[in-house]
C-alpha cells in the first residue's frame, strides 16, 4: 500500500473484472466493482484507503496496481471467483448492466471483519448484489459505534428492495446516489431530505451534484470534459467526497472537489485516470 497503513476511509465492496461497450463502439476489458472504485478514488483524492472485498490470488494483471495503493484485505478467492460486469453505455451517462455475475460475493459476510475496519474514520459500504446485504454490514458497524457509516446504491436495488434501502438511508451517517435512484426514493428531487446531521449527495450527470443536509440543498455543477468511461463516474465522486471529508473539508467544498476527479475519471477507460497518482 505503498507505505500507507491505518486507512482513515475502509471501503466495504468488491472489485470486478468487466467488460465494457462504450458509446463510441468500442469493447474493452477493465478492472472495475464500485468499491474498487470509491477506495481507489478516496486514494486519489489524499486520504488513507483501505478496501475490504474478497481479493483474488494471484491476482489478475488489472487488479494488481490497486493493490499498490491500497490497503487490500478479506477473504482469498480464485480468479474464477471474482465478480464480473458486462456494461453497455448509451451515452449521457446512461447505461445498462447486462450481465452480472457476483462470484465470490456470498463468502464475504460482515463476520469477518478485522478489526481495522471498524477502527476506521468513515466506512463506505459499496453496493452489493443486494440491499440486505448492505444491512448487515450496517447494522454490524453501528453495533460498534465507532466510525461514520456510509451507503451508495444503485437503480435495481433502489426500485426491487425500495424498503431496504429506505432503510439504509435512514441509518446512514453518508448516502450517495444518482438521480435516477433519488426519484425512485423521494417522488422528485426536490423532496430529497436528510435526517438531522446526516449527508446525502445525489449526482446529476453533466447536471452536477445536489449536496442536502436536513432540508437544505445546494447545488454544484459538474466539471466539464469529453467523456470515454462513465463507469466509475458516481463512485469515484464518493470516494473524493469521503476523502475530503475526512481531510476537514465542508460538504459543500468536499463535493466540488470531487467532482473533478469523476471528471477525470470519465475522461479516461476503467480506472486509468485514478492510477496515474494522487491529485495532490
Amino acid at each position: 500500500m505503498s507505505g500507507q497503513s491505518s486507512p482513515e476511509i475502509f471501503v466495504i465492496g468488491t472489485a470486478s473484472l468487466d467488460i465494457l461497450h462504450l458509446a463510441n463502439g468500442q469493447t474493452v476489458p477493465a478492472a472495475g466493482g464500485a468499491g474498487m472504485y470509491t477506495a481507489l478514488a478516496a486514494w486519489f483524492a489524499g486520504a488513507r484507503a483501505g478496501l475490504f472485498a474478497p481479493r483474488p490470488d494471484p491476482l489478475p494483471k488489472p487488479l494488481e496496481p490497486v493493490a499498490q495503493y491500497l490497503r487490500w484485505i478479506g477473504p482469498v478467492i480464485s480468479g474464477e471467483e471474482l465478480p464480473r460486469l458486462e456494461i453497455e453505455h448509451h451515452g449521457r451517462g446512461q447505461a445498462t448492466l447486462l450481465h452480472a455475475s457476483w462470484g465470490a460475493e456470498a463468502q464475504f459476510v460482515p463476520a469477518i471483519m478485522p478489526a481495522e475496519v471498524f477502527a476506521a474514520r468513515v466506512v463506505h459500504i459499496a453496493a452489493l448484489s443486494t440491499a440486505e446485504r448492505q444491512l448487515a454490514f450496517l447494522h454490524t458497524l453501528k453495533d460498534r459505534l465507532r466510525p461514520l457509516v456510509s451507503v451508495g446504491t444503485y437503480a435495481r436495488l433502489v426500485y426491487g428492495e425500495t424498503e431496504q434501502v429506505q432503510q439504509l438511508l435512514a441509518q446512514a451517517d453518508l448516502f450517495f446516489m444518482n438521480e435516477n435512484e433519488a426519484n425512485g426514493l423521494f417522488g422528485r428531487l426536490d423532496q430529497a431530505q436528510t435526517r438531522s446531521g446526516a449527508l446525502l449527495f445525489i449526482t446529476l450527470g453533466e447536471n452536477g451534484v445536489l449536496v442536502v443536509e436536513g432540508g437544505q440543498q445546494t447545488h454544484i455543477p459538474a466539471q466539464p470534459v469529453t467523456e470515454l468511461d462513465p463507469t466509475g463516474a458516481g463512485d469515484s465522486f464518493c470516494g473524493a467526497t469521503l476523502a475530503g471529508l475526512v481531510q476537514g473539508k465542508s460538504p459543500v467544498a468536499a463535493a466540488q472537489e470531487a467532482v473533478i476527479v469523476a471528471a477525470q475519471t470519465v475522461s479516461a477507460i476503467g480506472p486509468a485516470a485514478l492510477l496515474a497518482g494522487q491529485s495532490q
